[in-house]
This record gives structure tokens, sequence and C-alpha cells, in this order.
């Protein structure tokens, strides 16, 4: 069974409530209709009733029927909804009448259902830009406690079986944050950790990249991801977390055993943790491209419930496995 069909299983299993705000989007309506045709996840669709069946009719869907749809402007919880919200932003000046209406935009009606306990998690991104995607969700769900800063991790599927844990392997922050400090890239350090044992069921080996293994250069840059690797060590010492070390340190057993004699992890990593997002960016895309890799994601770590973020340019299929993924993040919270 390869990668994406065991994280679909595994879903299955957690029968997870995942909400869909842009309910009536072509894509996002098929992917539904093999999201419960498959059995996959609960699905929430966010639009007016009458024109998410009207296009399932159209495009020839039959298993829409089985998901809950919620009508942004009438539904019987906007009160409750809104409520939450001003509670939530009073700070910031939140009226009533303002949440009302936020109420009745899919995307903030998608993370207060999350934050009401009425949703286990959300995708959205099809039709969104990705601020428009993350500005409820970090005013609404927030970050996990102990987390301050939001990543992004691409789970890579290798063609070459020798890497990783048989051709699998993490990647992150590829995503998100562009210049982390050492106390935040080890927070997503540990976020990683987790995301890839919810998701792949792996027990993270995390290597902490640098231009340096254990000493070997002397530089500002160097500084941050030894002490960013002190930190997640101390923050999660259930997971293996070592560094700093070079790529190939962290992936070549030989070289790994050579240069961080000792290191559990060096040689043997899974989980490669960039110091930047530009470092990691150019880093993922290299692999896909170069080595053939297929990269799923990005997933988003350290909110307090899976809120992920889609490609405009998604496929059904992308949206699909993107459900299955938040719905076991969504169970290993």
């Amino acid at each position: 069974m390869d990668l994406l069909q065991k994280i679909k299983e595994n879903a299955k299993l957690h029968n997870k409530r995942i909400v869909l705000p842009e309910g009536t989007e072509e894509r996002t309506l098929q992917a539904t209709d093999i999201l419960l045709e498959e059995g996959i996840a609960q699905i929430i669709l966010i639009g007016a009733p009458e024109e998410i069946k009207g296009e399932a009719d159209r495009l020839g869907l039959k298993n829409i029927d089985k998901a809950i749809i919620v009508d942004p402007k009438s539904h019987d919880k906007m009160e409750a909804y809104a409520e939450i919200l001003v509670e939530l932003r009073k700070k910031k000046g939140m009226t009533m009448e303002q949440a009302m209406e936020l109420v009745q935009d899919p995307l903030y009606l998608a993370t207060l259902m999350i934050k009401a306990g009425d949703a286990d998690g959300e995708v959205a991104g099809a039709l969104n830009a990705t601020g428009d995607v993350l500005r409820p969700a970090f005013q609404i769900v927030k970050t996990m406690p102990g987390i301050s800063v939001v990543s992004g991790a691409f789970i890579m599927i290798l063609k070459d079986k020798n890497y990783g844990d048989d051709g699998m392997m993490v990647f992150a922050d590829c995503a998100v944050h562009p210049n982390p400090t050492a106390s935040e890239l080890a927070e997503i350090a540990v976020a990683t950790a987790k995301t890839t044992k919810a998701i792949a069921e792996m027990e993270p080996r995390v290597a902490m990249l640098s231009f340096s293994t254990m000493g070997s250069a002397k530089h500002e840059m160097v500084d941050k991801v030894a002490e960013a690797t002190r930190l997640a060590k101390e923050m999660a010492p259930e997971f293996q977390i070592d560094g700093e070390m070079q790529a190939d340190a962290a992936i070549v057993e030989a070289i790994g055993a050579k240069k961080a004699p000792g290191s559990k992890v060096a040689g043997k990593a899974n989980v490669l943790v960039f110091p930047t997002l530009e470092v990691g960016n150019i880093g993922y895309k290299l692999v896909q491209r170069l080595a053939g890799a297929e990269a799923v994601g990005p997933v988003l770590q350290g909110m307090a419930a899976p809120i992920n973020d889609l490609s405009r340019g998604c496929s059904v299929s992308d949206i699909v496995n993107l459900v299955a993924i938040t719905a076991n993040q969504a169970a290993g919270m």
C-alpha cells in the first residue's frame, strides 16, 4: 500500500468532520463525491444549498446528499458563532453587528465551526488566496499551546527507497515563515515531528540542517541552528532531533557516521528542517524536479486545529488527498 492510500485508510478509521468553505466550487464538489463514496471523512459544505445541489446534478454526482450543507446566509447557529467572534475579537473593537456580517463569510464561518467544536478541520484555497484562508484561522483558531509560529511541511515521496523511511521524508518549513528565530525554528522542528507521526505514522528522526555539521563551521547562521536544536530537544525529548548538520550527513549513512559519529539521526533522517524558508522552498522543489519526487502539501502545522490551504490550481485528487491528511492531523491532536 502506498503512502497516500495508507493516509486515506487511516482517515477512514477516524471519521473526522472536515469543513469545505468553497462548497459550490466544481473541483471541491467532485472531491466531496469521492470522499463520501470512499468514506474518508464526514464532509461539511458551506454554500447555498440550491446552488450546491444544482451543481451536483449538473456534474452527475451521486453522493452529495451525504454531506452536511450549511447555508452561510441562513443557519441556526449564526448568532452563537457571532458571539464567539465578538468574545475573541472584542479587544480589537469587534461589534455584534460586524460579527454577524463576518459569520456569513464562508472562510470565517468554517473557522468558527471548528472553534465551536462543530468541525474538526478545514480545507480551502481552490478559490481563495492563502492570506484570505489563513487570516480567520489566525484570528479565531490560533496556534496550538506552546507554539507561536505556523509552518508548512511537504511529504516527499522519493523514487529512491534508500532515503528516509522506504523513500518517504518530510521537509519543513517550505511554505510559510521566511526567517525564523532559533526558538521559532525549534517550534517548527517539533511541529514537523508531530506532523510526521500523525500523518505518515513514521517515528520522526529530525535533522536540523545547516552548512555545518556539529560545529565544523563557525557563523551566526550556524549558531541559530545549533541553538534551535538544543531548544527543540528540550521542548520534545520524546523525539529524536539532532543537528546542526549538512544535508549529506543527514541522509547518507556513511557520511553521517563520519561527520557525526554517535548521532541517532545522522545518515538516517526522515525529517529535514531547513534554516530558512528560502532554503526549504528551493530544496523541496529541486528534489521534486530533479529526483522526480512527489511532493504532497504544503501541510500547515502549528495551528490549534488543522486548517490546510490548497493551490488555486489544485486538482480534484489534490483536494481528496489534503482532506485525508487533515483528518489524520485532527486525529493526532
